[in-house]
Parts: structure tokens; C-alpha cells; sequence
């Protein structure tokens, strides 16, 4: 009697990439994705990150003060509460003012435990529910002074609370190779950097989107968000390019490649929005046909070089809240976070015996 036919096993992967692409505020949906993969315990050789990946990335592998899992849970915690965000539509813990005056006036209201005025700050709004929380700070937002002008180059102050997110101190010694782009105006050209070199002040060049941000200024050249030409940093993964052109399985985690994101706005703020988003919807679902057609396919053979694992991050998202995934509300970035968590727990239960390492493997952090 012939037994029946088994399929043969899977190898697990050699060598593992993973793209986190760039996206704001729905790249919780990425922060809930990492979460699951530090639940299943899957790791990656190689981490290549874009616009808001990068911080989600470093919050992944490295975060200030917290664990992993800790860190990518408060990411989403930095929704603003949902009865002020109906009034006033800024996430104004994220986005805040630029100039030295502004800096001042939140230095005084730091962690320093000799700090007076942040310690009648912290008992004001111990205890207190979110909402009155987020209102205490929306205050302290707007008494804030600004140096911003006709003449100044973006809106915002680059990330100041970048430092309490992310131990830099650890960067060059995390585990996987990790990677972050930012495009150079000054030679027109994308730079790449390495853990090795990765500071603070690259990062903030790494997340110095137009307009939103002046561009930040390295060693005399300026610099802007990679994502905004690049969504997806597929250049460490390319033969000629990049080191690690012999990775066999990538998965890649985009959450701007989805035309869902195309719609009516709501509002002259929505408008203004989805005039950023609308561009990047396109250049995402384009590089990655590129990769898989350019890069990916075996010229003699016509076959794939590696494995692309897409994690289907969006199809989870309720069809009566697109229109509010670009929100920055607590209710939206919270509900982001549950649908990339369930996702990239379906995504372990799929690939996990391909992805999973070995029990003698080493450790995310060295």
C-alpha cells in the first residue's frame, strides 16, 4: 500500500530580515505586531527601519527604563484623551513647540526629583482619571512659549523625549544589525546608518518629516525622514548595497501600502492629514513590487531569491473605523495596538516554526 504523499517540512530560516516601514499614528499597529513577536518569542537577524518604525524599532530593542513590552505598550499609551481630542485634534504630547524658550519651559517641568515644579506637577494629577491628565498637560502645552515664525523651518521641536524613550547607551550592542535611513539635501542622496553609528541626532534626522520638522543638521549637511522617499528600507537587503543580501526570509511590516488609507476627510485638519499620507500610500505598494520584481527574482531562473512575509497588518481594522485610523486619539492608537497584536500573533502561529530560533540562540540584546 502506498503511504500518502507529506509535504516536506519547512527549513527555518537562516538568516532573518525585518522592514518596519514608516507611518504615524497607526504605527501602533507596528508596536502591536513587535509586542507579539517578544510574546511567541520570535527575534530577527536583521532590523532595517523607516520614519516611525525606526522609533518603534529602538522602543523593540532597546528601550529607556522599561522592557520591551513595556515600552511599545506606552507608545500607545501616548493617544490623547478622546473627549479633548474632539475639540482639539493635536497630539500635543508628541508634537511640541520648537525653540530654546520652549525647551526652558519644559525643562522645568522634568523628572528630576530636586525639581519643585515638576513635583507639584506630578501631585497635581497623581490618581487622576487620563482625561483630566492629558488636560493638565494640554495646559502646561499651550502657556509654553515658541520661537516659531514666518521664517522658522518646521513646526514641531525634534522628539524631545527621545532620550527617556530610547537607552542609546545600548544601541551598538543590541543583538540584530539594525538599520535606519535619512535622505541627505545637502548631496541628494538616502544615507544609511548602522547601529554603530546611531545617536540621537540621527534618529531625529531618521523622523524629520517636512515641514512637520526642520530638516536636523549632521557634520554640515541637512537631512530629512527617509520615509518620505523610501517607506520601506529595503537597501540592506540589496546585492551591492547592503551587508546582508543573503537573508532568505523577511518580513515585512507595512502600514502605509493600503488605498484604505484614500478617503474623504472629515475636517480641514483630516484634509491636511491625508495630504501627507496620500503619496506615501503609493511609494509603499510601489518599492515593494520593485523589490520582489528587481531584487527578488532570480533572473535565471525567475524564481524568488528569498521568502517575503508580509504580516497583514490593516485587515483586522474594523471597516467603520477607517476613517479614524490617522487619529492620534487614546481610543484610535489603543485599538491599533489590539489589531497589530492579534495580527502578529496570527503571523507566529503561521510562520513561527520557520521564524523561531533555537533554544541556544542568543538572546534580542547582547
Amino acid at each position: 500500500m502506498t503511504p500518502p504523499y507529506r509535504a516536506p517540512a519547512k527549513k527555518p530560516a537562516r538568516k532573518t530580515g525585518l522592514l518596519l516601514g514608516g507611518g504615524a499614528p497607526n504605527s501602533t499597529l507596528i508596536a502591536g505586531a513587535l509586542a507579539a513577536f517578544l510574546d511567541a518569542g520570535i527575534e530577527f537577524d536583521v532590523i532595517s527601519a523607516s520614519g516611525a518604525g525606526v522609533l518603534m524599532g529602538l522602543l523593540y530593542t532597546t528601550p529607556h527604563q522599561a522592557t520591551p513590552r513595556q515600552a511599545l505598550q506606552n507608545w500607545a499609551d501616548t493617544g490623547v484623551a478622546d473627549s479633548i481630542y474632539k475639540m482639539i485634534p493635536i497630539n500635543y504630547k508628541v508634537f511640541q513647540k520648537p525653540g530654546m524658550h520652549a525647551s526652558t519651559f519644559r525643562d522645568a517641568f522634568q523628572a528630576p526629583a530636586n525639581n519643585p515644579f515638576y513635583q507639584a506637577f506630578q501631585q497635581s494629577f497623581a490618581g487622576v482619571p487620563t482625561a483630566w491628565s492629558d488636560w493638565g498637560k494640554l495646559m502646561l502645552s499651550s502657556l509654553s512659549p515658541s520661537d516659531l515664525s514666518a521664517k522658522s523651518l518646521g513646526l514641531c521641536a525634534h522628539l524631545p523625549f527621545l532620550e527617556s524613550a530610547v537607552d542609546f547607551s545600548g544601541v551598538a550592542h543590541m543583538r540584530p544589525d539594525f538599520y535606519i535611513n535619512a535622505y541627505n539635501l545637502s548631496e541628494h542622496r538616502m544615507q544609511i546608518w548602522g547601529k554603530h553609528e546611531i545617536a540621537p541626532i540621527h534618529v531625529r534626522a531618521a523622523l524629520s518629516f517636512p515641514f512637520l520638522y526642520a530638516p536636523t543638521t549632521i557634520d554640515g549637511d541637512d537631512y530629512i525622514e527617509g520615509a518620505a522617499l523610501d517607506t520601506l528600507n529595503f537597501e540592506p537587503f540589496i546585492e551591492g548595497k547592503g551587508e546582508h543580501h543573503d537573508a532568505d526570509t523577511l518580513v515585512i511590516l507595512d502600514i502605509l501600502g493600503d488605498e484604505r488609507l484614500l478617503r474623504r476627510p472629515r475636517n480641514l485638519y483630516d484634509a491636511w492629514v491625508r495630504s501627507i499620507i496620500t503619496p506615501l500610500v503609493k511609494i509603499s505598494k510601489s518599492e515593494l513590487r520593485l523589490f520582489e520584481l528587481e531584487h527578488n527574482t532570480d533572473a535565471r531562473t525567475g524564481q524568488p531569491k528569498r521568502r517575503l512575509l508580509k504580516l497583514d497588518l490593516m485587515g483586522g481594522i474594523p471597516e467603520q473605523h477607517w476613517p479614524d485610523t490617522l487619529d492620534w486619539s487614546s481610543s484610535n492608537m489603543q485599538l491599533l495596538f489590539d489589531v497589530g497584536h492579534k495580527a502578529g500573533l496570527a503571523f507566529c502561529r503561521q510562520h513561527g516554526d520557520l521564524l523561531r530560533r533555537k533554544p541556544d540562540a542568543s538572546p534580542l540584546a547582547a
